[in-house]
């Protein structure tokens, strides 16, 4: 697939509708993106939220948004440490 780089606004960017929902993203979701710079990559991938059903009194929504960021930001180093 390729495509041209365009303007939208002050922002560059792409249009890719049918990459993401090959991937099974729609409005509203939430992605990862990655840059390589040495490699010329950007990877993108969907984020997946896990739901509790029942959250603690005291935790608010940006407590657990700011720990999902976390999780995803050292996914790896957390399964490392689950194998120790």
């Amino acid at each position: 697939m390729e495509r041209k780089v365009t303007k939208f606004g002050n922002s560059l960017g792409i249009t890719m509708t049918e990459a993401l929902k090959q991937i099974g993203l729609e409005l509203g979701d939430t992605v990862h993106i990655d840059v390589k710079e040495l490699d010329g990559e950007i990877i993108i991938r969907k984020a997946n939220k896990v739901e509790l059903p029942n959250v603690p009194n005291g935790i608010g929504p940006d407590f657990l948004e700011t720990l999902s960021q976390v999780m995803e930001q050292y996914n790896d180093t957390l399964k490392g440490l689950k194998d120790r």
